[in-house]
């Protein structure tokens, strides 16, 4: 069986950036036990797999898998598949499409843009609206967890936070960007800190005041769950739209929010945040970036 697939980097426009993933197309005669298997043997941290939609009016159904499992809904896979739509519905450089994606958490709104020969932006609507309460863990177990004294954790009105719009995140704010770079991951005292739950994942970042056109640069880290650190994530992204909100009181109507991440990494990203206030709390929020493609091919199982 011959199965055609594409590798996009998501949340940059320059190939070997961002983050990687795989995706294999007009994959409906596939089960379960099969993509997964495909997805341990391109070994990212997430391969998609598109489908025939689930609900009328959808353009395509989206099954996101890492090495190991399937996942309802996560950022980079849903920036990419939109992306890489945009391609194969053969967009031309500066037309845009507006589709939904069915994926397990439910069907998202995305609005794709071609903007260059292999790049396109994309952006989807938050699968649910953000959530946000208190972190659970202490200050000083965060910060023993990620290597730093107590006194580097938050800055401003930041403070720890849980934090998911689909899925979860523990956010912790530091200082400031040097703070950030020298942020470590302590396996050992992961679960002190952070638990070993649905907030163990880590959302690390900083606010920038080196750059007119970016706000935080961030890093993501769940070694529990086989991340050492990940490059863009735009699920960790989606729920920071309600952190954002709540920690800098944003005001009634639109915002828009850039974070940087990957820089530490070598994989430089850009993730796109869209955020519309009402009555004080988000009303609504978008998360975007672009991508590109960086390689195509026949998988032959």
């Amino acid at each position: 069986m011959d199965l055609q697939y594409y590798v996009l980097d998501v949340f940059s426009g320059t190939a070997l950036e961002g983050n990687p993933l795989a995706a294999v197309v007009d994959a409906g005669h596939l089960d379960t036990e099969t993509m997964q298997r495909i997805a341990a043997e391109f070994n990212l941290s997430e391969s998609i797999f598109l489908t025939p939609p689930e609900q009328a009016g959808s353009r395509a159904s989206v099954r996101i898998f890492t090495r190991t499992l399937e996942l309802p809904f996560a950022g980079h896979p849903t920036v990419g598949a939109a992306s890489l739509i945009a391609h194969l519905d053969g967009l031309a450089v500066g037309e845009r499409s507006r589709f939904a994606l069915d994926e397990v958490v439910g069907t998202l709104p995305c609005l794709a843009e071609a903007t260059a020969p292999r790049v396109a932006y994309a952006s989807f609507g938050l699968p649910r609206l953000p959530e946000t309460e208190p972190a659970h863990g202490s200050r000083a177990a965060l910060a023993a967890a990620l290597s730093l004294p107590e006194g580097d954790i938050g800055f401003g009105t930041h403070v720890p936070l849980e934090m998911s719009a689909g899925t979860p995140f523990t956010s912790v704010p530091v200082k400031d960007l040097e703070t950030l770079a020298r942020v470590q991951a302590r396996e050992d005292l992961w679960v002190a800190a952070f638990g070993d739950g649905s907030h163990a994942a880590a959302f690390v970042y900083t606010a920038l005041t080196d750059t007119e056109t970016d706000d935080f640069r961030a890093r993501v880290f769940a070694p529990n769950q086989g991340i050492r650190e990940d490059p863009a994530t735009g699920s960790a992204s989606a729920a920071f739209t309600g952190a954002v909100a709540r920690l800098d009181t944003l005001p009634d109507g639109a915002h828009h929010v850039v974070v940087q991440q990957g820089y530490e990494m070598g994989r430089p990203s850009r993730l796109h945040l869209d955020i519309e206030m009402s009555g004080g709390a988000v009303a609504s929020a978008t998360v975007g970036g672009e991508a590109v493609i960086v390689a195509r091919g026949t998988l032959t199982i």
